[in-house]
């Protein structure tokens, strides 16, 4: 959370607020090349199965235009694509261009080439007009956001009416599972970083950045905050993963 002073966190250091986007880039692309990769070998190819579920809940159909926030390489934008059909637009935005790369080669390689956009933007500032989008998306991205209330202000104002946000983010998991999920954090999740990517420092990043994200009850406030309205969240794999859902009326 960001405090009065113009600080914020990055990981469980404190730093400028005007530091921390450049420092969450250095990360993103150090891992962008094995990204796809290291989410596998981290998650034991669970995330496929949370992102499979942020799909189906997001109720897409024919024609809808969608916008996939820190859409990285793609996961949720290809399965959406087929889902929204030539009529239909789906926006990969991600404030990095390495991982906003990486995700084009990808979906040039699967075959997605109709329907898919990709555009280059902060979160805190879309460029979009108000009433833009059926759907905004955001899948392990929003804990990397500077000024988190800004971002999800903008969420609610490209949404049309009627429209659904949807924030699939890492959260805090019920209480006999922390000890474990402490271990693997910091011991493992640093060690494979640096066996496969060559960079211990990202992922300790990365598990430090998840500790200092808002819980369930906090990002659902949050939300509230910014104007949307029917919060509600699923709490995946015991809470170590939680999809929030909210809709503009």
């Amino acid at each position: 959370m960001n405090d009065e002073s113009g600080n914020t966190h990055f990981g469980y250091q404190t730093v400028p607020e005007s530091e921390k986007a450049s420092r969450v880039g250095e990360v993103f692309h150090s891992v962008a090349a094995r990204y796809d990769l290291m989410n596998d070998l981290m998650s034991m190819g669970v995330h496929r199965l949370w992102k499979r579920h942020t799909v189906e809940r997001a109720g897409v159909r024919p024609g809808m235009r969608i916008l996939d926030l820190a859409g990285g390489t793609g996961d949720l934008a290809g399965a959406f694509a087929p889902r929204i059909g030539p009529e239909g637009r789906v926006v990969i935005c991600d404030i990095n261009a390495s991982m906003l790369e990486a995700g084009r080669d990808r979906m040039l390689d699967e075959g997605h080439v109709g329907n898919l956009d990709y555009v280059q933007a902060d979160a805190e500032q879309l460029p979009w007009p108000d009433e833009s989008f059926d759907r905004v998306t955001i899948a392990f991205g929003l804990r990397n956001v500077t000024r988190k209330e800004r971002a999800l202000a903008e969420m609610h104002r490209v949404l049309k009416p009627g429209g659904r946000v949807l924030i699939l983010e890492f959260s805090q998991p019920v209480a006999p599972l922390r000890p474990a999920y402490d271990l693997y954090s910091f011991k493992l999740l640093p060690l494979m970083g640096q066996v496969v990517a060559n960079d211990a420092d990202s992922y300790r990043y990365l598990a430090e950045s998840i500790r200092m994200h808002p819980n369930q009850e906090t990002l659902a406030g949050m939300m509230r905050d910014a104007g949307l309205e029917r919060v509600e969240y699923d709490n995946l794999t015991g809470g170590i993963v939680a999809l929030h859902r909210a809709t503009r009326l």
